[in-house]
């Protein structure tokens, strides 16, 4: 018969719903340690009381311990099993009053894998069950009556107290569990947000722009129409990769996914912010060096909706980007001057203004930052316009300072 490595996790308070004799290496050295157990005790007290091992009592001793390997299926019927071979060892056998490691194993199974009231009829059947027996005396009865009842008690506490401990181990799990679900359920929310925002925002620009100059500027519309044609391209490509992590584990990837965007793509976006008709500027101040992973899609994604958001609310506005190495981090700032100084009372909608409105754009930014352990500002300027700005801390990972010469 196969023996499968490894125990059996969360069978606490369920059914086993296998096979008789679908057992574990743990159920067999149980088994093992459970008819050695009995063996050893029923030996000394033979020796003790000077009676002569019978092959018979041997028998009826060791058969317990098969009976062990299907108690996770079948537990009511392996104590009941074990209850009669043991009643049987006790009429063929004179001997004074026990409780085998065959009895507690079954009782301890039953308490572990059935309700409160199997259990309890269980408990109070094995106590005078594990009695029977035609040689015992008045003292003899009443010592192992107490001697077993007490050990029955001791089975079936130990039996709901780990029951109780699992079952609040798999409550934690299911949590833990729960919780990276939604957590990743979040983190994919602030993907498609940045991905679909930014780029058909882009798009639509775009088009716009391409509808206006198709009659006089052809030129300006066929470049209107590469740019909108790349965004697409560009959309596509970050979903497929984010849809290629939901379906991860579900078949081999054929080809490598291409690495997430950073603060080298910036320059990418910025471009397309100035196409789109928003003029940007783009200064770095500091050393540049690689960043972490993590912490150059926060920075990218950050900057991504906000020139997003300026195209949105600000039409027509100047924005400028501001990107700082830090000694210890790396800090970005994106500014809009409102309308571009042509409506100075212009301001956005309150919901923008604050950062806490209904709109996704500035919470995933919240979010994002607060996973990299940094901080975000965002607020309407005294101009007019509107600005944010994040600091995330990101060691060097090279090792090497970086020029801190003024």
């Amino acid at each position: 018969m196969p023996i499968r490595s490894g125990g059996r996790a969360g069978d606490g308070g369920a059914k086993a719903r296998g096979p008789v004799f679908d057992w574990t290496r743990n159920d067999a050295l149980v088994a093992i340690g459970a008819a050695v157990n009995d063996l050893i005790g029923y030996s000394l007290g033979a020796a003790d009381d000077g009676r002569p091992l019978t092959v018979q009592a041997l028998v009826l001793v060791v058969l317990a311990a098969p009976c062990l390997l299907a108690r996770r299926a079948r537990p009511v019927t392996v104590l009941c099993a074990v209850l009669a071979l043991g009643a049987a060892l006790n009429l063929t056998t004179p001997q004074g009053p026990h409780f085998s490691a065959a009895y507690m194993v079954a009782l301890y199974t039953v308490t572990r894998l059935r309700g409160p009231v199997v259990t309890a009829v269980a408990a109070v059947a094995t106590v005078p069950l594990t009695m029977i027996s035609g040689g015992y005396g008045d003292s003899s009865v009443l010592t192992g009556l107490l001697g077993n009842t007490v050990a029955v008690v001791l089975v079936v506490g130990t039996g709901l107290v780990v029951r109780r401990w699992q079952r609040e181990a798999e409550a934690r799990r299911t949590l833990l569990a729960d919780r990276a679900v939604a957590g990743e359920r979040r983190r994919i929310a602030r993907e498609l947000h940045d991905i679909v925002a930014h780029h058909i925002t882009t798009m639509q620009l775009m088009a716009g722009g391409a509808r206006a100059n198709l009659a006089h500027d052809p030129g300006a519309a066929r470049d209107a129409l590469v740019t909108l044609e790349d965004s697409g391209r560009m959309a596509l490509r970050e979903m497929r990769q984010l849809l290629d992590v939901l379906r991860a584990g579900e078949e081999p990837e054929q080809v490598p996914p291409a690495p997430q965007p950073g603060t080298g793509d910036l320059g990418r976006i910025i471009t397309e912010s100035r196409l789109a008709g928003t003029p940007t500027e783009f200064t770095v101040r500091g050393t540049a060096r690689s960043l972490p992973p993590t912490v150059g899609l926060t920075v990218f994604r950050i900057v991504q909706e906000a020139l997003t958001n300026a195209r949105k609310h600000a039409v027509g506005a100047r924005a400028h980007v501001r990107l700082t190495y830090g000694p210890d981090g790396v800090e970005v700032e994106v500014r809009d001057d409102g309308a571009g100084g042509a409506r100075p009372g212009y301001s956005r909608p309150a919901a923008s203004r604050h950062g806490s409105g209904s709109g996704y754009g500035l919470i995933g930014m919240r979010e994002r930052v607060a996973l990299q352990g940094g901080t975000l500002e965002t607020g309407s300027c005294d101009d007019g316009g509107f600005r944010v700005a994040a600091r995330l801390p990101a060691g060097d990972p090279g090792g090497h300072g970086e020029d801190r010469r003024g």
